[in-house]
């Protein structure tokens, strides 16, 4: 994999997260989709979005920044980020193989070694999750974003959001929790292969409950 590009203004904001101390290719990924970014937009408060997962983030009435929670507006075109995807090569954690950044998106949906690396990835942190004593209380717990109500723990969550989550095809029901997780990145929208490898090497809790979740649908 061909080494990280110096910083620039497009994505000096990406590079900010702390998944980018121990991935370099997480400046090049959407905070929405969680997949490398595609028609890259820079937004005012300095974060960047696909531009399709931007559209769906400024249709709310009041939208605000899935990564910091400021007001939203339409941004600009990510010219040197988009550059950069063009030309930085990464490898499929399947097959091996090389491939632009911008081309990875398309490789992984059709790559079989690469659908039974991110199995084995799900299968193990299932597997390590189920073994964690479930009598230890939940250090955390999160509103639900779809209603006023609160203070849910990471089941509750889920099983409210079973109930009420009328719009789970557009939205995760679990942003808010992936936003109050230390070190993980808020995930607005349905789980991709890319996105789910992603999940694997850097947020394994995030994983789990997105699994959860894609077996409600």
């Amino acid at each position: 994999m061909a080494a990280a590009q110096p910083e620039s203004r497009d994505g000096a904001a990406q590079s900010a997260k702390p998944a980018s101390e121990t991935d370099p290719l997480s400046r090049f990924t959407c905070p929405v989709c969680l997949e490398v970014f595609e028609k890259p937009v820079q937004v005012p408060c300095g974060h960047v979005f696909c531009s399709a997962c931007l559209q769906e983030c400024l249709k709310p009435k009041k939208p605000v920044c899935g990564v910091c929670r400021s007001a939203l507006a339409p941004g600009v075109r990510a010219v040197e980020l988009e550059r950069q995807i063009e030309s930085i090569e990464t490898s499929c954690h399947g097959c091996r193989k090389n491939f632009i950044l911008s081309k990875i998106r398309a490789h992984v949906t059709s790559c079989s070694k690469y659908q039974n690396y991110i199995m084995e990835g799900v299968k193990a942190t299932t597997k390590d999750a189920s073994l964690q004593p479930r009598n230890i209380p939940n250090r955390y717990t999160f509103p639900c974003p779809y209603c006023p109500e609160k203070n849910f723990d990471q089941e509750g969550l889920v099983e409210h959001c079973k109930l009420t989550a009328q719009h789970r095809y557009q939205v995760c029901g679990l942003s808010h929790l992936c936003l109050d997780a230390p070190g993980e990145t808020p995930a607005t929208a349905v789980p991709t292969s890319w996105s789910i490898s992603n999940a694997v090497t850097a947020f394994p809790t995030t994983l789990l409950w997105i699994t959860m979740l894609m077996k409600m649908t």
